[in-house]
């Protein structure tokens, strides 16, 4: 078994065991290494800052993380892969609550009730909560996914896109004989 990589965030990790009842604050940053580790891990060019501040507080025998991240990503453009700087601020609003401990499997055939209105809540295991991957899946579900530069397009490319047929049987056409009837 390989060994767990260390986190990238460091002060991202909380005890909720011996948290009070009106929460804790948390300021999340990083350096020049945690940020080069995260555009890794997004797949992108650079994410050149990173921020996240909120409050941890108890809710309903879980944990409810409520606040605000910021960040500033370099990505390819799609058009014509020069760099686009995209910044994103991003509400946090997560619910943790503990592992019940009942097994998750039902009886087969047994019917699950599922509340689409509101979401699931994650799930604590043990006194510590690390945050850093709700602030990766954060950061990665703002991204945009086809960035471009403003008033990019093809059409500032110069490339010719003609309205012509490009089905593979186009070529086919100009092979067949006039005389041949169908």
């Amino acid at each position: 078994m390989s060994p767990k990589p260390e986190p990238i965030f460091l002060d991202a990790v909380i005890r909720i065991d011996k948290l009070h009842p009106p929460g804790r604050d948390l300021v999340v940053t990083t350096d020049a290494t945690g940020l080069a580790q995260l555009a890794e891990i997004l797949k992108i060019t650079a994410v050149e800052r990173l921020g996240a501040t909120a409050t941890v507080a108890p809710f309903r025998g879980g944990v409810r993380v409520l606040g605000q991240l910021k960040a500033r990503i370099v990505q390819p453009s799609v058009v014509s892969f020069e760099p686009v700087t995209q910044d994103i601020d991003e509400p946090i609003d997560r619910i943790f609550m503990p592992n019940s401990g009942k097994p998750r499997n039902s009886a087969p055939g047994a019917e699950i009730f599922v509340d689409l209105e509101d979401d699931v809540p994650d799930e604590l295991d043990g006194p510590e909560l690390d945050l850093t991957d709700l602030l990766i899946e954060t950061v990665a579900l703002a991204i945009n996914p086809y960035p471009r530069a403003p008033g990019e397009s093809l059409d500032t490319l110069g490339l010719k896109i003609s309205d012509e047929e490009t089905s593979p049987f186009a070529g086919l056409k100009s092979l067949k004989n006039p005389s041949d009837k169908p």
